[in-house]
């Protein structure tokens, strides 16, 4: 046997690398990343307080200054906490190893977020995913009948849905929370929350067992890697336990604090994406060959139904354009045909829509 026969384990080889496509040269609507910089008057002031960074040194361990201002601006109830992540990945799999207990599972509909599923198998723990409707809704019936089977110690549920761009109906999210009880936690993602007009952070005092997971990545902040969790004091008192010290950079927590402070201009960005998903979605609707669905997040996703052509020739044609899209069509059976595309600025969703229509010509 090789080395790496000897150390690796068999899943681990048999996956394959979480795969981010060149996106150099292309207009990129692949990420879901917020298309717009902050302004430069705010641009320069910001170098000028990343300059100040003393680099040389570890990062406060307890960010209590940036916990505060997530907390005042994101709207964090009082009296929560939060704890933090590089990333919402990294939240994911301190939650994975926190909970990782021998035979306990992680439930989530599908399809969904693929690091849930990832995550609990690198934590070892068993992953149980169940159908969403054909309509990319809750089935709150087979949800209820899976948690009563597999007790599952982590329930997710991303609102709005990645890759669907839909948010679950709210009353099989309590029904599910309830089923859940004592004997787990159920995770309401809200990644995409500032596009949405619905939120689980207002009720995190109804439900012992509930923990509302965001990042500031769709915010316009991706590249800073920063993410966060509430829950009762309880629950975070244990996750701290497994968060890696010293995880945030002394450069994100400055920036993020920097940001927050102007979080306005945070707003009025996400207000301006979100009428440009309304205005994408409605050329889409009257585009013949392509089903759009509704969306709560700031992306699209849509099914191409024309005779002989697929999502992946779509997708190709696309590229070829240098426009670059998600291929989701694989992912699930859920999925078939489908593309995810990024809502972007009136100049790219233009260009976006003329190589579509190009791409579906015969």
């Amino acid at each position: 046997m090789s080395l790496i026969d000897n150390i690796i384990r068999p899943d681990v080889r048999a996956l394959s690398a979480y795969h981010v496509q060149d996106a150099a040269g292309c207009v990129k609507l692949d990420a879901m990343e917020n298309p717009y910089q902050l302004p430069e008057p705010l641009r320069a002031e910001l170098g000028r307080r990343l300059a100040d960074v003393a680099m040389n040194r570890y990062p406060a361990p307890s960010y209590t200054a940036l916990k505060a201002a997530i907390c005042d601006k994101l709207g964090v109830p009082a009296g929560y906490g939060v704890v933090l992540g590089n990333g919402s990945d990294e939240l994911i799999s301190m939650l994975s190893v926190a909970c990782a207990q021998p035979g306990a599972c992680v439930l989530a509909p599908v399809p969904t977020f693929v690091m849930y599923a990832m995550s609990a198998q690198f934590a070892g723990l068993k992953f149980v995913g169940v159908d969403l409707k054909p309509d990319f809704s809750l089935d709150r019936d087979a949800m209820l009948a899976a948690i009563a089977e597999h007790k599952p110690v982590v329930t997710y549920l991303a609102y709005p849905n990645n890759p669907t761009g839909n948010l679950f109906d709210e009353a099989a999210i309590v029904d599910i929370l309830r089923a859940v009880g004592e004997t787990g936690i159920v995770v309401v993602d809200e990644a995409y929350q500032p596009f949405a007009d619905a939120s689980f952070m207002p009720r995190l005092a109804e439900f012992d067992n509930l923990v509302v997971m965001r990042t500031v990545s769709k915010l316009g902040l991706a590249g800073i890697r920063l993410g966060y969790m509430a829950a009762s004091a309880a629950l975070l008192e244990e996750f701290e336990k497994v968060r890696p010290p010293y995880n945030i950079n002394v450069l994100t927590q400055a920036a993020a604090e920097f940001v927050l402070a102007h979080s306005g201009v945070l707003d009025e960005q996400a207000a301006l994406l979100r009428g440009e998903r309304s205005r994408v979605a409605a050329e889409l609707t009257c585009m013949a060959g392509v089903d759009v669905f509704p969306s709560a997040a700031n992306f699209l996703l849509l099914r191409i139904n024309r005779p002989g052509l697929d999502a992946g020739q779509v997708h190709a044609r696309l590229l070829e354009q240098k426009v670059l899209v998600k291929n989701v069509g694989k992912m699930h059976a859920l999925l078939h045909n489908c593309l995810r595309v990024t809502v972007s600025t009136p100049d790219e969703n233009k260009l976006f829509l003329d190589a579509l229509k190009t791409a579906l010509a015969p």
